[in-house]
C-alpha cells in the first residue's frame, strides 16, 4: 500500500539500497494497443511505463522485475539499483515497471479516450498481465530470475507467482498479501468512500484527499510509535503524508484502490490458500512486518507456511515502514536469496 510517495521512497526504497546507481535509468513507454481486462473491459491506448538497468545475459535468464507500490512510480524504485543495492545491476537485468493507474502507465488521469470516471476498472491481475506482455512482446524476455515488490508491488508478486507459475524462478513479496483481510478492506473502503462522497466536485475531491491522507497516516505506523512522537515530529510527519497524498490524482488513487480491493489470488483456486500456494513453482521469500497495520501480514505468512517458503518476519514498531527501520537485515536477506546462497 501507499506510505505517501515521499516517506516510502525516502525511508524504505532508498534505505534498502546501500549504494544507489550512478544514474537514473530513463523512462520508456511501451504501447500495447488494447489491453483486455479480467472483468471483460478493455483499456484503449494501453501504455506501460518502465525503466531498465543492467544487461540481459546471453541466456536471457537474469531478468528481475520490480513493480511499483500503491501510487508509486518507477522513478522511485531506482534507489534499489547498483552493485551494493538490493538488486545488483552488475549481475541482473532489472525492469522497473509502472503499475496501471499510477499516472505513468495507462491511468484515468492520462487517458484521452477514457478519462477519469470513464476509465475501466482494472485489477492487480490486470497489472500483471500487462507486465507479462511488456516482457514477452516488447523486451523479448520469456522468463524471470525473480519478481519482487513492496506493498502493492508485493500483491503483484503474489499474482505473478500464481498467474504465471513457471515464469519466475524466484519471488519476493515484501509487505504484500495474497488476499486482503477484513481489516485491510475496512481501511481501503473507508478511503474509497471518502473519494466517492466528493467525486462530483473537483474542489471537494481535493478536500476529500486531505481526509484520505489522515486515514493513511493513522495506519502507516503503529499506535505505539505515533504516541511517542513529540508534537513537532508528529506535525512534520502528518504534513509529509498530506503533501504526498495531495500530489496524486484522485481518480488514479481511487482506481488503484479498487484494484487492491479486488485482489485475491486464491479466487482461481476455489478460494483455497493452500491450493494457491501449491500451484507456485518459484522459490519464495516472504517478508512481512508483525505489527503492520496497513497490510495485514497473516495471509502472507500463512501462504508462506503452506508453500514451505522462507520467511523474514520483522518485529518493529515502525509498522508498514518496518522495511526501512530494518533496512540492513532486509537488504542482506534479499540479496542472499536472489543469489541462491
Amino acid at each position: 500500500m501507499r506510505l505517501s510517495l515521499r516517506v516510502w521512497i525516502v525511508l524504505v526504497v532508498s534505505s534498502l539500497a546501500v549504494a544507489p546507481a550512478a544514474g537514473q535509468p530513463s523512462l520508456q513507454r511501451a504501447d500495447l494497443g488494447r489491453c483486455p481486462l479480467e472483468n471483460g473491459g478493455v483499456i484503449e491506448d494501453c501504455v506501460v511505463g518502465y525503466r531498465t538497468a543492467g544487461t540481459l545475459n546471453a541466456e536471457r535468464s537474469n531478468a528481475v522485475l520490480v513493480p511499483t507500490w500503491f501510487s508509486g512510480t518507477s522513478a522511485g524504485l531506482t534507489g534499489q539499483l547498483g552493485p551494493g543495492g538490493i538488486v545488483d545491476t552488475s549481475r541482473y537485468f532489472v525492469v522497473l515497471v509502472d503499475a496501471l493507474g499510477n499516472g505513468v502507465s495507462a491511468s484515468p488521469s492520462t487517458s484521452t479516450a477514457q478519462p477519469d470516471s470513464a476509465f475501466p476498472v482494472f485489477t492487480v491481475r490486470d497489472m500483471v498481465d500487462t507486465q507479462h506482455r511488456l516482457l514477452t512482446e516488447v523486451l523479448d524476455v520469456d522468463s524471470l530470475h525473480a519478481v519482487m515488490g513492496l506493498s502493492m508491488g508485493g500483491m503483484q508478486t503474489f499474482a505473478w507467482m500464481t498467474r504465471y507459475p513457471t515464469f519466475p524462478d524466484k519471488a519476493v513479496p515484501l509487505t504484500g498479501t495474497p488476499r486482503l483481510t477484513p481489516q485491510d478492506r475496512l481501511l481501503w473502503r473507508a478511503e474509497l468512500r471518502a473519494f466517492r462522497t466528493a467525486c462530483a466536485d473537483s474542489s471537494i475531491r481535493r478536500r476529500a484527499m486531505r481526509t484520505i491522507a489522515a486515514i493513511h497516516t493513522l495506519h502507516l505506523r503503529t499506535p505505539r510509535q505515533l504516541a511517542t512522537m513529540d508534537s513537532t515530529a508528529f506535525r512534520d510527519f502528518v504534513d509529509q503524508q498530506r503533501a504526498g497524498v495531495l500530489d496524486f490524482d484522485p481518480y488514479d488513487w481511487a482506481w488503484q484502490l479498487k484494484a487492491m480491493l479486488r485482489h485475491d489470488v486464491t479466487r482461481a483456486f476455489g478460494g483455497g490458500l493452500d491450493a494457491a500456494a501449491a500451484a507456485v513453482e518459484a522459490d519464495v521469500l516472504v517478508v512481512t512486518v508483525r505489527q503492520d497495520h496497513m497490510v495485514n501480514p497473516i495471509p502472507a505468512q500463512r501462504f508462506a507456511e503452506a508453500r514451505g517458503a522462507e520467511q523474514l518476519v520483522l518485529d518493529t514498531p515502525c509498522g508498514h515502514l518496518g522495511l526501512g527501520c530494518r533496512a540492513d537485515t532486509v537488504a542482506t536477506t534479499v540479496r542472499r536469496f536472489l543469489r541462491g546462497d
